[in-house]
């Protein structure tokens, strides 16, 4: 007998629902030069009800996520945003700050589309 867990998973992940957000203008929290960047994100939910297709889950709470990411990149460095590691992390730091604060959203990836640092 298949259980009900083992029938979904043997169906892969479940599809994402794609939420884009606005670009994001920042200053960075560098202190001997100013320095900001502008992101482009897109967020990759997980969809509650695999019958749906509508790609407007959360968009009611948007302004919450916003904040949220805006809460993370405005404690970056240029130097970390412009390294590959950095990168990763910032994207770890935000799926942490998502979830943390809006945990029914269910943030599994986050892509960035845009990415300049300026200093």
């Amino acid at each position: 007998m298949v259980t009900q867990r083992a029938a979904a998973a043997s169906q892969g992940p479940a599809p994402l629902v794609l939420t884009h957000m606005e670009v994001f203008v920042v200053n960075l929290a560098d202190t001997e030069a100013k320095s900001y960047l502008r992101v482009g994100i897109d967020l990759g939910l997980e969809r509650h009800d695999p019958k749906d297709t509508r790609h407007s889950e959360g968009a009611e709470q948007v302004p919450a996520m916003r904040d949220a990411i805006i809460g993370v990149l405005s404690t970056r460095h240029a130097a970390e945003l412009l390294t590959a590691e950095g990168k990763k992390k910032l994207k770890e730091d935000l799926l942490q700050a998502l979830n943390g604060r809006l945990p029914a959203q269910n943030v599994k990836e986050i892509y960035f589309n845009e990415f300049l640092v300026q200093r």
